[in-house]
């Protein structure tokens, strides 16, 4: 049994805005565990970085997408953007990714999303991601787009992307479990491009005090590319693959769910529709929607008087119900929208494709 029930309750907890005897020792108790897995990280970057560690090179380029904190920081939307420009600059992508949570037999949740968003571009899910890229390489692809791939160096990458979340970009400013890192910090420097992620959620000054936070962290050096974006809803799906325009929900009474590692992001995109949200319930991060829950959200919905039921399209792959009892049930679709010219990333990775008529 979790001791941290839910994401917010978590959260909760890291930023110390609960108080009281038992969370400051529950602190204290997560900071104790923080320190081994620090260390265990960091000569774990040490071996690689001095390469005592192999890495495994494939004849493609591989473009990894990852972050340094655990938790919803927008990944899949820059996976299926990166897709979309490598398509659109005459390449065959493919998306390898290790699969997780995914059961026998299934595809992951990130992976049945992005078979939604990317149909025909194909999806490799391995826990040997070596072997997964080699893979999608004998499928025809011609570079990977490696999903969550920044804490995994055995396979070597021509390119690191990694995605911060303006809402939280450094974790609580603690490593798991006492916060959200997952390495420190300062393993931003293997970082070519940083792309910040629901920036319009802070104003300009707080995006230039994490801009120059993270040069800090990669010793004075920034990084090649910094790119500020924002996830930005598009359309409301229904798992009938019925696609509506986002104002088929504005002013409706809507009870929303979700099961992702930013619940409290999902509820802003909400009001900012114009919904008239009258119920808001998190669930832990890939939750397995049981159908006793499915019941009980529907029950609390009706009780509510809400007329739809909304949650993220990550969880609406893990119940392909178009209605829970009687009340629809659809998903917000969201897209990156860079602010401003995206250029510069798009030539960051046309640098690491091979051109014509070269070797791979």
């Amino acid at each position: 049994m979790s001791i941290l029930p839910d994401p917010e309750t978590f959260r909760k907890l890291a930023d110390g805005s609960m108080r009281g005897l038992g969370p400051s020792a529950a602190r204290l108790v997560l900071a104790g565990l923080a320190g081994p897995y620090g260390l265990a990280t960091a000569c774990r970057n040490s071996l690689h970085d001095h390469g005592l560690l192999r890495q495994n090179r494939v004849p493609i380029p591989v473009i990894s997408v990852g972050n340094i904190t655990a938790g919803g920081t927008g990944k899949t939307p820059i996976v299926a953007w990166l897709c979309r420009a490598l398509a659109s600059m005459g390449h065959r992508p493919a998306i390898v990714s290790r699969g997780y949570a995914a059961r026998p037999g299934e595809l992951s949740d990130e992976a049945a999303e992005l078979a939604i968003l990317l149909p025909g571009v194909p999806h490799v899910a391995k826990r040997d991601r070596t072997v997964a890229a080699l893979a999608a390489a004998c499928l025809g692809a011609d570079v990977v787009v490696l999903d969550d791939g920044f804490q995994h160096r055995r396979l070597r990458r021509d390119l690191d992307v990694v995605a911060i979340d303006a809402s939280d970009p450094f974790g609580f400013g603690h490593l798991l479990p006492r916060g959200l890192l997952r390495e420190s910090v300062g393993g931003l420097i293997r970082a070519d491009a940083i792309v910040l992620t629901r920036a319009t959620s802070l104003a300009l000054e707080a995006r230039a005090e994490i801009r120059a936070a993270v040069t800090r962290a990669r010793r004075g050096m920034p990084p090649r590319v910094w790119l500020e974006t924002e996830h930005r809803p598009v359309a409301v799906r229904s798992s009938n693959g019925t696609r509506e325009p986002l104002d088929a929900i504005r002013g409706r009474r809507v009870a929303a769910f979700c099961g992702i590692g930013n619940p409290a992001a999902f509820r802003r995109t909400l009001l900012d529709l114009g919904v008239e949200l009258v119920g808001f319930q998190s669930f832990a991060d890939h939750h397995r929607y049981t159908p006793a829950d499915l019941d009980s959200v529907a029950h609390w919905a009706s009780g509510l008087g809400g007329t739809m039921l909304l949650t993220t399209l990550k969880d609406l792959v893990r119940i392909r119900d178009v209605r829970l009892g009687e009340i629809p049930l659809a998903a917000v679709e969201v897209a990156l929208q860079p602010l401003g010219s995206a250029s510069d990333l798009e030539h960051l990775v046309a640098t690491v494709m091979p051109t014509e008529g070269s070797a791979t």
